[in-house]
């Protein structure tokens, strides 16, 4: 709660705007000349002091107008910053399940995206990577993580964000022999909301480093066939 500047003490802090009413037994009908300016009194101390104390009132509800409004904004931008993340999610998704409606979800129609090796708009690389992973892996996970989301202060609807690609493919080369590729990388995205949805408008992908290794998927110490597997369509288990 607000507090009173400590040079000053509330007048009213002692003030009771209800009659005592032991007044009125140490006074009996016969003594009421007495007790009327005791009361008149009373009521000069609660109108006065009152209206002393209503500027710190008055100040306080103010703080805590702010304070709620603060509140407020900060509720309002985890909320925006949360339905960033979800595109970002969405975005993981519909790569690795070979969705095309969902990757096509996360951009605006005039988006741009430079994934390197395509540049051009969001909508078009939707059907772009669909196609091309499917050509060159048999399996892939992207992970999205160190997601950092900045609203932009000047304008609510604008935000940038730094999200770390983590993304293993497995593909097969010409000799049948099993390579796995693991990209690292960063998302640098802009974000608008546009007709109250979050979406990409502008992202460039930033290379950190990569690697390739041979596969020996063999080696896996757990019988993999016992567990549900996992598809590159809307048969996968997240779709039932």
């Amino acid at each position: 709660a607000p507090k009173l500047p400590s040079r000053t003490i509330c007048p009213c802090t002692s003030i009771r705007p209800v009659m005592n009413t032991s007044l009125v037994s140490k006074h009996s009908l016969k003594t009421q000349k007495g007790l009327i300016p005791l009361l008149r009194w009373q009521f000069i101390k609660v109108s006065f002091f009152g209206a002393q104390c209503f500027p710190y009132l008055e100040s306080g509800m103010s703080e805590r107008t702010d304070l709620k409004s603060q509140d407020t904004q900060r509720l309002l931008q985890a909320a925006d910053k949360e339905e960033i993340r979800d595109v970002l999610m969405r975005y993981g998704r519909g790569v690795d399940r070979l969705d095309e409606d969902l990757i096509r979800s996360c951009y605006h129609d005039d988006s741009f995206d430079d994934h390197g090796h395509w540049k051009g708009n969001g909508q078009d690389f939707a059907a772009f990577i669909v196609e091309s992973l499917r050509e060159r892996s048999h399996h892939t996970t992207h992970a999205v993580a160190n997601v950092l989301i900045e609203i932009d202060p000047s304008d609510p609807d604008k935000a940038r964000s730094e999200a770390y690609s983590l993304a293993y493919l497995r593909r097969n080369d010409e000799a049948g022999m099993e390579w796995l590729d693991f990209f690292s990388g960063r998302y640098i995205d802009k974000f608008e909301r546009r007709n109250g949805e979050w979406k990409i408008a502008h992202r460039v992908v930033v290379h950190d480093w990569s690697i390739s290794n041979p596969l020996d998927a063999s080696a896996f110490p757990l019988p993999m066939d016992s567990f549900i597997q996992g598809k590159r369509d809307k048969t996968d288990l997240v779709y039932q």
